[in-house]
């Protein structure tokens, strides 16, 4: 690993004066994908700027029934809060289905949103990899592609994003609240992250500086149902395949409301707006998930070695909005 200098912030506005200042500089906060980028030197920062203690570690109730979630917030401590068990459950099972105890023990809400692919070639300095230095060449397009992109993707970058959290956080509606040189500023998490275009150095949306403070839950629908569902090589400590984050609410044996977010699938988790338009109204039975997953899934662009996670994201939504349906029942 290489040297670096650490520093440790009393306020925001002095970890982000700093961070500005400083051209080498990263924030630090649980460390679980930082730190391991380092030691790979993938990345190398100068200066790591601990803010962990600056943004809050609660989980507060908002005036509309939503949850103020801290961006110190620890991923154990998020799933295992009850009410995100009983509110959002969807987001306690993304959360659990992710990453070890040890690691959800220390990593911080903040930091899950920002943590970098698991592409093989970006974790490997020795290959070309248009993320890790543009210009470079994406060596999955010739090479494994098992775990790479099917939607979304572009000629220069076919990864994918690992998140769990962020996929549930997606589907909910989530919004990330950010301080900055130009102050605070609140972006919805389908919007927080980027598809890689001609930019796939660049994984969000976030300027130079800025810094995720929180994330905000709006209130549940009391009618609606939740689950979270990973397809993954094993059954533990694995990124995934497919996963799919949905909600339901079925009235009179009719779709009231959908929405689905898929996960592995895509350079950020992908809201499944195409298949949600399909659903509303629909009746709610097994063709008319089968109509909304194909839907979504018309525009996929799978590689030969990936071509598979095309019907594996189909019946994954399919069996996920059956699982739902049974339960609403």
């Amino acid at each position: 690993m290489r040297p670096f200098r650490y520093e440790r912030a009393d306020e925001v506005p002095a970890a982000v004066a700093t961070l500005v200042r400083e051209p080498g500089a990263a924030y630090l906060a649980g460390g679980t994908n930082l730190v391991d980028l380092m030691r790979l030197e993938v990345a190398t920062p100068e200066v790591l700027i601990d803010v962990r203690r600056l943004t809050s570690d609660r989980i507060e109730e908002l005036p509309d029934g939503g949850l103020r979630i801290g961006a110190a917030v620890t991923g154990s401590d998020l799933a295992a809060d009850p009410r995100v068990r009983r509110r959002y459950p969807v987001l306690s099972q993304a959360l659990l289905s992710g990453a070890s105890g040890q690691l959800r023990n220390l990593a911080t809400t903040g930091g899950n949103l920002l943590q970098r692919t698991r592409c093989p070639y970006f974790q490997d300095v020795t290959t070309p990899c248009n993320k890790r230095t543009p210009g470079a060449g994406c060596s999955a397009l010739e090479g494994y592609q098992r775990d790479m992109a099917v939607l979304g993707a572009s000629p220069t970058c076919v990864a994918t994003h690992p998140s769990d959290m962020a996929v549930a956080l997606a589907v909910l509606g989530a919004v990330v609240t950010v301080a900055g040189p130009d102050g605070g500023r609140r972006i919805a998490l389908t919007g927080l992250h980027r598809l890689p275009d001609h930019t796939p150095e660049r994984d969000t949306v976030l300027e130079r500086g800025e810094l995720i403070t929180g994330v905000e839950l709006p209130p549940p629908h009391s009618a609606t149902r939740s689950r979270y569902r990973k397809v993954r090589d094993r059954a533990s400590y694995a990124f995934a395949l497919v996963s799919v984050a949905a909600v339901l609410e079925v009235l009179d044996g009719a779709v009231r409301d959908a929405r689905i977010a898929l996960g592995g699938v895509a350079h950020k988790p992908w809201r499944a707006t195409t298949a949600e338009t399909v659903l509303r109204g629909a009746p709610a039975t097994r063709a008319s998930f089968v109509d909304a997953a194909e839907a979504e899934l018309s525009e996929a662009r799978p590689l030969p070695g990936n071509a598979f996670k095309v019907p594996l994201a189909r019946n994954t939504i399919v069996s996920t909005l059956l699982e739902l349906l049974e339960e609403a029942r």
